[in-house]
């Protein structure tokens, strides 16, 4: 089943059920006014959902062109959004580029911190840059949208609280980083309003590439035009979600809607390229001496997609452009 959020001048927008190719949508009204209040009540909502998704691939029920610009992010703001850091030759490329050690515990204890959840981009807003100095990246990555979850679950039982997944572009502002960190409590400032893709899917949608909590195809991502990085998502995720939800969840619960990330997908095979700025950076920095790739600049553009074997656009597409917000 696939899900979007149109904007229609509210807080948290209208859900609508998406045809799987993404050309038509239904509203869900009768069922839930929005994403949250679906993921709320999911016992009951998911089953109509779903029969409302079979009715609209069947041409049982009449469907709306879907024009992407008119879809906010699925969830325009959420309770809870925590992002991981799950790939381990991110952290050591990222840490290099800042002259900052991985942590000795890298392989054993995930990284994780709590991003700013009142506000999310539409998957086709412009990127706002208050000051090229601040050094923006985009951060391409994959996130699962949790229901009602307990404290101390464990990775056996994680699967049963994933209820959807989607993209992400994680804005960064990388120059801000060390600053913030150096005072020993985190991001915070290097962290603007985050990415999601217009659609959300059930993991049933992904098949036999929802294995084990990680998702099994390559992570698309074109900058200026340009291919940048289609990194394999599932191989070398070293914490799995199903490992993520373990670890958040050791001391508290989290409420249905909380958005939990993967991390910067990423892969030791440089064929693959990057999906952000800051390891392109790091390689060019080890093969040359010094940093060659600017940080995003206005006018840049960012495309951030996944296709399943066939070529079809699981999540929809993100695609923005920085803007001038000085």
């Amino acid at each position: 089943m696939k899900l979007g959020t149109l904007k229609d001048g509210t807080r948290d927008g209208r859900l609508v059920v998406v045809k799987r190719d993404n050309s038509v949508y239904a509203t869900a009204d009768g069922i839930a006014k929005s994403m949250q209040e679906a993921l709320d009540n999911w016992d009951e909502a998911e089953p109509k959902l779903q029969e409302l998704f079979e009715k609209l691939e069947a041409g049982e029920v009449d469907g709306e062109p879907v024009d992407v610009n008119d879809f906010h992010s699925p969830l325009p703001r959420a309770y809870e959004w925590i992002d991981g850091s799950a790939y381990i030759n991110h952290i050591v490329l990222v840490r290099k580029a800042r002259d900052a050690e991985p942590p000795e515990t890298l392989e054993t204890d995930p990284l994780v911190y709590q991003g700013g959840s009142g506000h999310f981009l539409a998957p086709t807003e412009d990127i706002p840059l208050p000051n090229p100095e601040w050094g923006l990246d985009f951060e391409a990555e994959i996130a699962v949208v949790m229901g009602d979850t307990p404290r101390g679950v464990s990775k056996e039982e994680a699967g049963e609280h994933v209820k959807l997944l989607m993209l992400v572009n994680d804005n960064t502002f990388r120059n801000l980083i060390p600053g913030e960190l150096a005072k020993s409590f985190g991001f915070f400032q290097s962290k603007p309003a985050t990415t999601f893709s217009p659609f959300a899917v059930t993991p049933d949608e992904l098949g036999d590439k929802w294995d084990g909590g990680r998702v099994n195809l390559p992570l698309e991502t074109d900058y200026n035009g340009e291919f940048f990085g289609d990194p394999e998502a599932g191989p070398e995720m070293h914490f799995s979600f199903f490992d993520l939800i373990q670890h958040v969840t050791k001391t508290r619960s989290f409420t249905a809607g909380t958005i939990l990330g993967s991390g910067t997908v990423s892969n030791e095979d440089q064929s693959k390229g990057s999906s952000c700025l800051s390891e392109k950076r790091m390689l060019e920095k080890i093969e040359t001496g010094e940093f060659k790739t600017p940080y995003m600049q206005v006018g840049d553009t960012v495309k951030i997609e996944m296709k399943d074997e066939e070529g079809n656009n699981i999540f929809g597409t993100i695609q923005q452009k920085v803007v001038d917000a000085s």
